[in-house]
C-alpha cells in the first residue's frame, strides 16, 4: 500500500475537482485526484456531454423531415438506436480520455479508486483510498477539496428499476425506442430527454409538480417553451403529480393527479428526472465538523467547510447544479488556497444556464418576478426572433430574447432567451454582467449583422423604445 504527500488532493474527478486539480498544479502545487469511476464525473460521461450528442441528433433528424423546407429531398428518412446511442457514447469516451491527457499534461497525480477522509490535522489531512474493498493508497495533504457530485433522487413509491422506470443514465442508453414516454419532472434534463425523445417520434408525456413547466426560468419564457412543446405534440400537466408507477411486462401503468382528480395512463417508458441528492456518503464527514444540510455539503463562500483544511465544491454542495459552476469554484478555491490576492467570490447571479431542447432556452441573473421584489423599477425589453434576418433564413423564426435592467441605474438584472442555437448566445450578456455593464455600454456594443446575436441588442434597445427593427 503506498502513501504518498501531496499539497491539495481532490475527490472526484468532474468538471469541478479536475479544474481543480489542473489550476493547482499551474500555481505550483503537488495535486492529486481520486477518482473512483470515470474522469470527468457525470457531465461529462453521463450528463452534459453525451446528452447534447443525442440532442443533436435528434435535431438533425427534425430537420431531415422537414427538408422540402429548405428545396431538399429526403426520403423514407429514418434512425438507428443502437448508432445514436454509439456515436454518444464514442463522444464521452473521447472527452474522458482527454481529461486523463489534460491531468498528465499538468503532473497531476491520478488514483484511481474511492477517496474518504481518514483523519489528520489541518495541514496534514488524511485521505484514504480503497478500490473493491481494499487499500490501494493513503495519501497525506495541507488541503482537500471533497468534489464529489450528486447523483438522481429518487422519491417513495417512484424508484427507477433500470428496466422500465429509467433514471437519466438508462435513457441515454436506450436498446430500442420506446413509443410512449412518461418524464416526471420539468426542469432541464427532464425537457431535454422529452425534446430528444419526442423528436424521434415517441408519444411523450410530462408531469410536474410547480404551476409551470421550467420552474426556474423566467415565467415569459416557460408559457413561450410551453406553447412550443404543446405544438410539437408534447402532452404536459403543471401543478400535478404521479402518485403511482406499477410496471408489468413491457409496460408501466402511472396514475397522475392534478386538481384533485386522477387519471390513469400506460406508457412504454418512464424517466424519473425529480432532482438530485449529494453523494455526501462514504467520503468520511463522520467524526468531522462538516455540516450537511439537505443532502449538501454547507460551505462558506471560498468553499470552506467546517472542517479546517477541507474544502468543497460543485453539485455536493447544492443547486445551481451546474458543471461550469463548479469548474469557477474550483478556481476559486484554489486560488484562495495560494493566496492569490484578486480572488472574488463565486457571484450566482453571473452564472448562465442552459436547457438543450427544441426550442434552446438560456438565462442569466433574475427573473422579471425576481427583479421586480421588493418595489424596484425595472425597464424590460424584448425582440422576437421573427423579426431578425439570420433567424428567419435559417427557418427559425420562434423565439424571443428578453432582458431586464434597473431603470434607475441601468444595472442588467437578467437576460432570458428562449429560441435557435440561444445556449450560445447567453455569454455575451454573462461577460456584460461580469463587467458590470449598463445599458449605456450595450447600446453602443457594435453587433455583427446578420447575426441572431443583434437579437440581443435591439432587446437592450426595446427596454429604453428604442429598438429599429420591431
Amino acid at each position: 500500500m503506498a502513501e504518498s504527500s501531496f499539497d491539495l488532493v481532490v475527490v472526484g474527478g468532474g468538471p469541478g475537482g479536475y479544474v481543480a486539480a489542473i489550476r493547482a498544479a499551474q500555481l505550483g502545487m503537488k495535486a492529486a485526484v481520486v477518482e473512483r469511476e470515470h474522469l470527468g464525473g457525470i457531465c461529462l460521461n453521463w450528463g452534459c456531454i453525451p446528452t447534447k450528442a443525442l440532442l443533436r441528433t435528434s435535431e438533425i433528424y427534425h430537420l431531415m423531415q422537414h427538408a422540402a423546407d429548405f428545396g431538399l429531398s429526403a426520403d423514407n428518412v429514418g434512425f438507428d438506436v443502437a448508432k445514436i446511442v454509439k456515436r454518444s457514447r464514442k463522444v464521452a469516451g473521447q472527452l474522458n480520455r482527454g481529461v486523463g491527457g489534460l491531468l498528465k499534461k499538468n503532473k497531476v497525480t491520478v488514483f484511481d479508486g474511492q477517496g474518504a477522509l481518514a483523519g489528520g490535522a489541518a495541514g496534514a489531512r488524511k485521505v484514504a483510498v480503497t478500490k473493491d474493498g481494499a487499500a490501494v493508497a493513503e495519501l497525506t495533504a495541507k488541503h482537500v477539496i471533497l468534489a464529489t457530485g450528486a447523483r438522481a433522487r429518487s422519491l417513495p413509491g417512484l424508484e427507477p428499476d433500470g428496466k422500465l422506470i429509467w433514471t437519466y443514465r438508462e435513457a441515454m442508453v436506450p436498446e430500442a425506442m420506446p413509443k410512449s414516454l412518461l418524464v416526471v419532472g420539468s426542469g432541464a434534463i427532464g425537457i431535454e430527454f422529452a425534446s430528444f425523445y419526442r423528436d424521434l417520434g415517441a408519444e411523450v408525456t410530462v408531469v410536474e409538480v410547480m404551476d409551470r413547466i421550467l420552474p426556474v426560468e423566467d415565467e415569459e419564457i416557460s408559457a413561450m417553451a410551453l406553447k412550443a412543446f404543446k405544438k410539437q405534440g408534447m402532452t404536459l400537466h403543471t401543478g400535478a403529480t404521479v402518485k403511482s408507477l406499477k410496471p408489468g411486462g413491457n409496460s408501466v401503468k402511472a396514475v397522475i393527479e392534478s386538481g384533485g382528480k386522477s387519471s390513469e395512463i400506460t406508457v412504454d417508458r418512464v424517466i424519473l428526472a425529480v432532482g438530485i441528492v449529494g453523494n455526501v456518503e462514504n467520503i468520511g464527514l463522520e467524526g468531522t465538523k462538516i455540516r450537511v444540510e439537505k443532502t449538501h455539503v454547507v460551505t462558506n463562500q471560498w468553499m470552506e467547510t467546517d472542517e479546517a483544511g477541507v474544502y468543497a465544491i460543485g453539485d455536493l454542495t447544492g443547486p445551481p447544479w451546474l458543471a461550469h459552476k463548479a469548474s469557477h469554484e474550483g478556481v476559486i478555491c484554489v486560488e484562495k488556497i495560494a493566496g492569490l490576492g484578486h480572488v472574488q467570490p463565486l457571484n450566482v447571479s453571473a452564472i448562465p444556464g442552459c436547457t438543450y431542447c427544441r426550442p434552446q432556452i438560456a438565462s442569466i441573473g433574475l427573473t422579471e418576478a425576481k427583479a421586480a421584489e421588493g418595489g424596484r423599477k425595472l425597464k424590460i425589453g424584448r425582440f422576437p426572433f421573427i423579426g431578425n434576418g439570420k433567424a428567419i433564413a435559417l427557418g427559425e423564426p420562434e423565439g424571443m430574447v428578453k432582458t431586464v435592467f434597473d431603470a434607475e441605474t441601468g444595472e442588467l438584472l437578467g437576460a432570458h432567451m428562449i429560441g435557435a442555437e440561444v445556449t450560445e448566445l447567453i455569454q455575451g450578456y454573462g461577460v456584460a454582467k461580469t463587467l458590470e455593464s449598463t445599458e449605456a455600454e450595450l447600446m453602443h456594443a457594435i453587433f455583427p449583422h446578420p447575426t441572431l446575436s443583434e437579437m440581443m441588442h435591439e432587446s437592450v434597445l426595446d427596454a429604453y423604445g428604442r429598438a429599429i427593427h420591431f
